[in-house]
């Protein structure tokens, strides 16, 4: 029997991935920094006809691109004259678990029943958990979904402990463990003694599921407009979201279309501290993973992230939890659509970028999700009250304070999204290769991270050398 301690099972972390994702990573490697993103996109994902046709087998796409006019009539309401875009909204809540995470999920099972594996594992807060279990129930699977869900006090987010009972619903095994670094251990462990397949957030197969969003959004724009989106707000998380977004307008021709990350600014809060687990409301589409997995993708669970945000971003906008708990409201009263706070969040932030944009200009928020108990503002903020974090009307932009202070506004025109800029992220980027010992960059390294960061490679190496300098 296989020694099962901490340390034994995460030096084997490498050969459980090998053997549960079907990838054999090493063939793109060029250098321990380089690897051949596209050769890998193209050989290990499928054509998005192939995706197309896997995911209507099991009911997933297709879903409406739905105009916000209400909401779009306010912001020019609250706009400078001849200011005021046109906001649509995709409505991924129309998928059979709720959340645009069928398309991942749906590409993940169904690689899984093609190569024989007997079930799925996904380590996740939920949504996306919820989205595997419920393609694993259609392709005959079974499923574990692993869980980080409590604190030490044995608390766990309404958000969570809801999407753990819809994991279950389906058919899931749910396994919930407290915050710490024995997710990935009992992750690993489980893959391991069960021989499932990791349908992991970050392989090829999950970004080409969503390539069909974007691809989609596209064509329904050109439809009901006459041209591509000028802008497409995507929730930035983990970043295949935005990655799997943006390729799909490629894909589409939509190479003018400016894509942008939107994430609730939890700045300050530490995703992985017991302390400050439970003092944030929203479970995903936050700072606390969408900076990390964007200076550094490869901290995921496969040895290669295929989700690369910064490939692909064009603008990255912060908004806080008390906007994106009004836009909620916003969208139900004005429109009659009662949304999860995922989808929220790049709505709030699409609100703020519309009003500095010109009438005839499109903007189009990328998704919606399900709705429920644990997602309602109401369950949230009554959450965040009872671990001390503070809930009061005023100015987001002058009183938030994440993990301390929850700030909704008083009127729309509060809604001011924050822009971080990229070159900030990009420099973090190369602290991440510098901290992780690389002090020198070879040819093949400058052409990635050229690739990976949008940056000239001149550039690339005036800023990593003040990097260096810089410790």
């Amino acid at each position: 029997m296989k020694d099962r301690s901490y340390r034994a099972v995460m030096a084997r972390r490498n050969e459980i991935m090998k053997a549960s994702v079907g990838i054999d990573y090493d063939r793109y490697r060029i250098t321990d920094i380089a690897f051949d993103y596209e050769r890998m996109m193209e050989e290990i994902g499928y054509t998005l006809e192939e995706v197309e046709k896997i995911q209507r087998e099991t009911g997933v796409g297709n879903t409406p691109l739905i105009e916000l006019k209400n909401i779009t009539k306010l912001i020019r309401h609250i706009s400078a004259p001849g200011k005021g875009a046109r906001v649509f909204l995709k409505d991924e809540a129309a998928n059979p678990s709720g959340s645009f995470k069928d398309r991942r999920a749906s590409i993940s099972v169904h690689k899984a029943k093609e190569l024989g594996y007997k079930g799925v594992i996904a380590a996740t807060s939920g949504n996306y958990g919820a989205a595997v279990a419920s393609q694993a129930s259609k392709r005959g699977l079974k499923c574990i979904v692993v869980q980080e869900t409590f604190d030490s006090r044995g608390i766990g987010q309404p958000e969570i402990l809801e999407k753990g009972r819809a994991c279950e619903a389906y058919g899931a095994e749910v396994v919930q463990l407290s915050v710490g670094p024995e997710l990935f251990y009992y992750f690993l462990l489980l893959l391991e003694e069960t021989g499932f397949f990791n349908a992991s957030l970050y392989t090829p197969y999950g970004i080409a599921g969503v390539e069909t969003l974007g691809y989609e959004l596209s064509k329904q724009c050109r439809s009901i407009t006459g041209k591509d989106p000028d802008y497409v707000v995507v929730t930035h998380a983990g970043g295949g979201n935005l990655t799997g977004t943006a390729r799909g307008l490629r894909k589409a021709g939509a190479h003018d279309t400016k894509v942008v990350g939107a994430s609730v600014n939890l700045s300050g809060l530490h995703m992985a501290s017991d302390k400050d687990f439970n003092r944030k409301s929203f479970t995903t589409g936050h700072t606390g993973f969408g900076i990390p997995f964007a200076v550094y993708p490869d901290r995921s669970d496969v040895p290669r992230n295929a989700a690369r945000a910064l490939r692909y971003m064009d603008k990255y906008l912060l908004v806080s939890q008390g906007e994106v708990f009004y836009v909620t409201e916003m969208l139900a009263r004005l429109e009659g659509m009662q949304r999860g706070p995922a989808g929220n969040t790049s709505l709030t932030a699409a609100i703020s970028l519309a009003r500095e944009l010109p009438e005839d200009a499109i903007v189009v928020v990328q998704e919606t999700e399900y709705t429920g108990a644990g997602k309602l503002p109401s369950a949230q903020l009554s959450f965040a009250i009872e671990n001390g974090v503070e809930v009061l009307r005023g100015d987001p932009l002058a009183l938030d304070k994440p993990g301390k202070r929850i700030v909704i506004p008083e009127k729309p025109e509060q809604i001011r999204a924050r822009e971080l800029p990229l070159d900030k992220l990009r420099k973090s980027y190369l602290k991440e290769l510098a901290k992780r010992g690389h002090r020198e960059l070879t040819a093949e390294d400058l052409e990635f991270i050229s690739a990976d960061l949008r940056l000239r490679e001149d550039k690339i190496m005036e800023m990593f050398k003040e990097v260096l300098k810089n410790g």
